[in-house]
């Protein structure tokens, strides 16, 4: 529980973090009632609203955004520093956010997490699913995830993985029936399994090379999703052409229940790195991370 004369102000960044006075009040350890207390002495302190409330959802004000962006980091060095003291004492502890998507998370953090979670029991890794361009230090996040050729040049990259090649499939019982694209513009025949960006809320193109000349296509279909997983689930189940990152189809590929089409015409794309801002100060705990998730090359 916040205490001393700044305890106000940590109450009001955990509500605008967490959005929402019942999830603060139980990361600080207090009652909803005293935090929404202290929150009231805070804006009544200063003569300004920082929260807009209604029954489902609390959101920062325009004086409360301003609030956060100039002490919010201030706040977060000393949790640091206080963490960092701790290190010299105790084992690394403290929480890593990040945001990235499923496909990530499936691929690269899945086979690394045991045992780095094995070896700090003491971090708590949280992740974020989120296909958009997240701002993260507007959102309180730690780290995102993007691909190479997408990071901002205000943030430092760091590769986690290889670079990788998408690759249109279907289940063979689907390419029975439809039969199979021999060029790509062949798809618009075919009924293919899009994704909706989230950030756009257009259709991702799929992307091909055709004889030295990038080419994008805009495919049709039944279905659409604006994650993954559930597009190689349909893809498996025989509802039309996919396009999806080879090292996530391989094992599908391996048993049979996927076939690759085109092959050879979709383009290498720059592998994915972390993306975070220069923190000069970082605690013990995320710096961990960022080695543990560090792309190795196999030699």
């Amino acid at each position: 529980m916040p205490s001393g004369p700044h305890s106000d102000i940590s109450s009001f960044l955990a509500v605008a973090q967490e959005r929402s006075f019942t999830k603060a009040a139980a990361r600080l350890g207090m009652t909803p009632s005293a935090l929404s207390h202290a929150v009231r002495n805070l804006e009544d302190r200063l003569g300004l609203r920082l929260l807009n409330r209604t029954t489902r959802n609390v959101a920062p004000t325009e004086a409360g955004v301003q609030l956060i962006q100039s002490v919010g980091p201030l706040f977060e060095q000393i949790d640091i520093e206080l963490g960092n003291l701790g290190d010299l004492r105790d084992r690394p502890r403290g929480k890593v956010r990040i945001t990235c998507n499923d496909y990530v998370i499936e691929t690269i953090f899945r086979p690394k997490l045991q045992e780095f979670l094995e070896t700090y029991p003491e971090i708590e890794v949280e992740f974020s699913i989120d296909y958009g361009f997240t701002d993260i230090i507007k959102e309180g996040l730690d780290v995102g995830v993007r691909f190479g050729n997408a990071v901002s040049k205000d943030m430092i990259a760091m590769r986690i993985g290889p670079d990788f090649r998408f690759s249109v499939v279907g289940a063979p019982a689907y390419l029975a029936r439809a039969g199979a694209p021999e060029t790509p513009a062949d798809l618009m025949k075919f009924s293919c399994i899009n994704r909706r960006s989230m950030t756009s809320g257009a259709f991702y193109p799929w992307r091909f090379d055709s004889g030295g000349e990038a080419l994008n296509v805009r495919v049709q279909g039944q279905l659409a999703f604006n994650s993954v997983k559930p597009i190689v689930d349909a893809a498996v189940d025989g509802h039309g052409l996919a396009y999806l990152p080879e090292d996530l189809i391989e094992p599908h590929l391996s048993d049979g229940r996927l076939r690759t089409v085109l092959d050879g015409m979709c383009p290498v794309t720059e592998g994915y790195h972390l993306y975070y801002p220069n923190r000069h100060q970082a605690s013990r705990a995320f710096r961990l991370f960022l080695e543990a998730m560090r792309y190795r090359p196999k030699v």
